[in-house]
């Protein structure tokens, strides 16, 4: 929301802090620690995959001394999904290190795979630059599905086909190799979007210190049943208090980034039609695709006899979380951010504070071989997100030779200033041939556009070097019109540059705290 990173009061008390201030953190930590113990702690810290760049020493200090936590999270894309994906756990592992600096406390960056999530459309897919610099979308064709989550869902050949689809695009260097090896060995046949994700992302982040965790987890779902049981039973409240909340951003001339539907729970069920919303009708409780009614009893039934049935909407997700986890802070990106604006009576509702939100750091990498197509042109970064046939005709008519932008222009002139003369003549013998003369005028300016045209038809054509090189710049920094890091794959980079990549991208990311007490 605009006016949060700028301190903005009355943006601030939607939140749970300032996140420029190292204060705001403390009070969360004081918060957290009324909640949590060593023991509930060490539960947290079994619902997470803790890799082995985190020693045994480290993990004994952060039970021992109040360990707390910065997660962010996402629904498993296909073979890592976008960019952006990975700058979250990036930005969480940057901002962990510095509040462990601030608080002097433990603090471990964590990542939380939504595994549970059922949108199909939005993970069956990744978009990546082939060697020619193509952008390539890559499609694991659907097995019939059912609207099931992600976890549920295996998968076969329409999997091994994606993948060497996949790998064929990706760069063949000194360092792609152990990339491919990861990518063949987390998403083998039988395997889910969701199960390659997070041997993937184990992979990738785990040596930088960042943990896993997934919406499927044994542990998890052990730790979150006490919130999802509260929220089958007290569903119908907490909708009021959000309904509320939501009247009060629209009042306040904001808007709603998710509507809070009339009788909808917020929680899903696992029924005919896959994973279903639960609405309240009544003293029924009805799966709002299949129209399955059932008792709060019979769905707490079914919850007992598999815990993994019942899972979490987008808005009761960041409680559940900071209700497993000692959570001191969350990363978040744009959409995200605005509707935690309309959280916190949720959080009240079940009893735990909302974490201080952060916004995701944003790159757009650029390249040696990019970077010189931008001297080349002179053009500042997001001018490279116009339409290549806009950017081209105005490089094209920069490029115009002086006489010849000079004879155009003479021409246009003369073509006025001749068209005014014969008018104001003939109006003087008949007042009806204004017509005649202003059509005479607008279909010369018009041949004279038309020239113009192919002139710089002829210009683009000289420069079809250059030109294509601006295409290849744009494809890059700008695919299909869009920001990078919201459509191109990681594994394009990592093969290209290594490890190295994930490293500088943290060495990039800033945390700017104003801290008082220093």
């Amino acid at each position: 929301m605009k006016g949060y990173l700028g301190g903005d009061p009355s943006i601030l008390r939607y939140f749970g802090g300032d996140p420029r201030s190292a204060d705001s953190y403390r009070a969360k930590a004081d918060e957290v620690d009324r909640r949590f113990d060593r023991d509930r702690r060490s539960r947290a810290l079994d619902a997470v995959h803790v890799p082995d760049s985190i020693s045994e020493s480290r993990r004994s200090r952060w039970l021992d001394d109040g360990g707390l936590m910065v997660t962010t999270g996402q629904q498993p894309g296909l073979f890592g999904g976008p960019l952006y994906s990975i700058y979250k756990a990036l930005g969480a592992l940057r901002l962990s290190r510095e509040l462990e600096t601030v608080l002097g406390r433990p603090v471990l960056p964590v990542f939380w795979i939504a595994s549970d999530d059922h949108d199909w459309a939005e993970a069956d897919h990744t978009y990546v630059l082939d060697p020619h610099n193509e952008l390539r979308l890559v499609r694991v064709a659907d097995p019939g599905h059912g609207d099931r989550p992600l976890h549920r869902i295996a998968l076969h050949g329409e999997l091994t086909d994606a993948l060497e689809a996949f790998i064929g695009d990706l760069p063949q260097t000194d360092f792609s190799a152990p990339f491919l090896d990861l990518l063949r060995e987390a998403y083998r046949p039988g395997e889910t979007l969701a199960g390659g994700f997070a041997t993937m992302a184990k992979a990738l982040l785990g040596p930088l210190g960042i943990c896993v965790t997934d919406a499927a987890d044994p542990v998890l779902k052990a730790e979150s049943a006490s919130v999802l049981l509260k929220e089958l039973a007290e569903g119908a409240l907490h909708e009021g208090a959000l309904q509320e909340r939501a009247a009060e951003l629209e009042a306040a001339g904001h808007s709603v980034q998710v509507p809070i539907l009339e009788g909808g729970l917020n929680l899903f069920l696992e029924g005919p039609a896959g994973r279903e919303r639960l609405y309240r009708a009544g003293e029924e409780l009805v799966q709002n695709r299949s129209k399955t009614a059932l008792t709060d009893d019979e769905a707490r039934a079914r919850f007992e006899k598999d815990p993994m049935s019942l899972s979490p909407n987008v808005l009761l997700r960041p409680v559940v979380e900071s209700h497993v986890f000692p959570t001191l802070s969350y990363v978040a990106g744009p959409g995200e951010l605005a509707y935690f604006a309309q959280l916190s009576p949720l959080f009240e509702a079940h009893g735990v504070g909302m974490p201080v939100v952060v916004p995701r750091p944003g790159f757009t990498v650029v390249e040696s071989k990019i970077g010189k197509v931008l001297e080349k042109f002179g053009l500042p970064l997001e001018e490279l997100a116009r339409p290549h046939h806009e950017l081209a005709s105005e490089i094209a008519r920069d490029e115009l030779p002086d006489d010849v932008r000079g004879a155009l222009s003479e021409m246009r002139s003369t073509i006025g200033q001749c068209a005014g003369k014969l008018l104001d003549a003939a109006k003087k013998l008949d007042p009806t041939l204004k017509g005649p003369v202003n059509h005479v005028r607008n279909t010369a300016f018009h041949e004279v556009a038309e020239v113009e045209k192919k002139i710089l038809q002829s210009v683009k054509r000289e420069s079809e070097i250059a030109l294509a090189q601006l295409d290849k710049a744009q494809r890059h920094l700008f695919p299909g019109g869009k920001p990078q890091e919201r459509v191109l794959n990681p594994f394009y980079y990592l093969a290209r540059y290594g490890n190295s990549f994930l490293e500088a991208l943290v060495d990039e990311i800033v945390v700017d705290l104003t801290d008082t007490t220093a």
